[in-house]
């Protein structure tokens, strides 16, 4: 024990980390993908498996709801990169598939295996980037109602907060009255 303690401490004993994605259903047939990255995949397992059941969801096997998302490249930029035209137009000339811009900021999709390439072109024309990483967008939501959408997102919530999940992505769509409300408890 002592040997172990001290390699350890020492780095020699190093952990191999694993990234692990879980996909289940949440109440309302609602669909989430939880990414995580673990050390022990039978520890992360469980708690991912322990909150899904805690809150009325099933855990599924690898692939049971991935069909309902699209693995895309996501990159973000701040609202000073450039006026929303000029982050299009580099959008369209970098190969993404689409640009979004708002108050808050632009935000450029592309497909999965072209994030590197698309990410690299809008860097030479914009600045660096606030953030590039892949994302599941939901292909299809589904609408919820007030109890359910409270659940789903305690769920998430609960998911968020185990240290080895690192995104957990839905597809539940809620309406405008009910989230003010969720969110003004």
């Amino acid at each position: 024990n002592i040997d172990r303690a001290i390699k350890k401490a020492a780095g020699a004993d190093t952990a191999n980390y694993e990234t692990v994605r879980y996909e289940g259903y949440a109440p309302g047939g609602v669909a989430i993908i939880a990414e995580a990255l673990t050390d022990n995949r039978n520890r992360t397992g469980g708690a991912v498996r322990a909150v899904f059941t805690k809150y009325g969801g099933n855990l599924g096997s690898t692939g049971s709801v991935s069909h309902m998302f699209n693995h895309v490249g996501e990159i973000s930029y701040p609202p000073q990169a450039g006026s929303a035209d000029t982050v299009l137009e580099a959008a369209i000339d970098a190969g993404a598939d689409d640009a979004a811009s708002d108050a808050s900021g632009h935000l450029v999709t592309c497909a999965f295996e072209n994030l590197g390439s698309v990410a690299a072109a809008l860097e030479a024309k914009l600045g660096e980037p606030a953030s590039v990483k892949p994302v599941w967008k939901p292909s299809l939501s589904t609408q919820v109602d007030e109890a359910n959408a409270e659940t789903i997102m305690k769920m998430i919530a609960a998911l968020e907060d185990d240290d080895d999940v690192q995104y957990v992505y839905a597809n539940f769509d809620v309406s405008e009255e009910v989230l003010s409300k969720l969110t003004a408890a």
